[in-house]
């Protein structure tokens, strides 16, 4: 068994088979900001196969993402209870929400991939990889050069990443399907 399938292996039940790291990552993930800029991917198998190389220019980012209802604030003004209208469903997925809130941190960098870390009662992580579409050894590397182009710029925003497409219905085909396309804004 090579190292990545250890890894992988352990990863399918962190909680069990991590359960002192488990805690003490946790304990210590929460006291810190919600945006942290990592030296080393926590998950080195699934970073490596979304396109993580270990160089100058790729970079790895943990981001927190609040759990639970999203509200939207109340209004100042009178309102009947029924126009209220502060509970919000999410049309998008959590990592989704990680993978945009990492991109707008560094503006300058293109989101590659992102993949779940950890999570409790409170808070989801996702590890996010972002890639600097300026640094010169991102341009010279065959595998990356495709995001320096200007039609990739801002793929978060425009949920062009892999979890955006899913939570868009992208990957679905046939029956049941047919307002997906072009996008739900398009056609309605």
């Amino acid at each position: 068994m090579g190292i990545y399938q250890k890894i992988r292996e352990a990863w399918k039940k962190p909680k069990q088979n991590m359960r002192e790291l488990w805690k003490t990552r946790l304990i210590h993930w929460r006291r810190g900001p919600a945006t942290v800029k990592l030296e080393k991917p926590t998950r080195l198998d699934k970073a490596r196969s979304l396109g993580y190389k270990a160089k100058q220019g790729v970079f790895v980012v943990r981001q927190r993402v609040l759990r639970g209802g999203h509200f939207r604030e109340k209004f100042r003004s009178g309102r009947k209870p029924r126009r209220y209208g502060t509970r919000k469903d999410l049309s998008i997925s959590y990592q989704v929400i990680a993978e945009q809130r990492a991109h707008k941190k560094f503006p300058n960098c293109e989101v590659l991939n992102s993949y779940w870390t950890a999570e409790d009662g409170r808070f989801k992580w996702y590890e996010v990889i972002m890639v600097d579409t300026a640094h010169p050894s991102v341009k010279a590397d065959k595998n990356l050069r495709w995001i320096s182009g200007k039609q990739h710029r801002g793929r978060a925003m425009r949920g062009l990443t892999s979890a955006a497409r899913k939570s868009r219905g992208m990957r679905r085909k046939g029956k049941g399907t047919e307002k997906l396309r072009p996008s739900k804004k398009a056609h309605y």
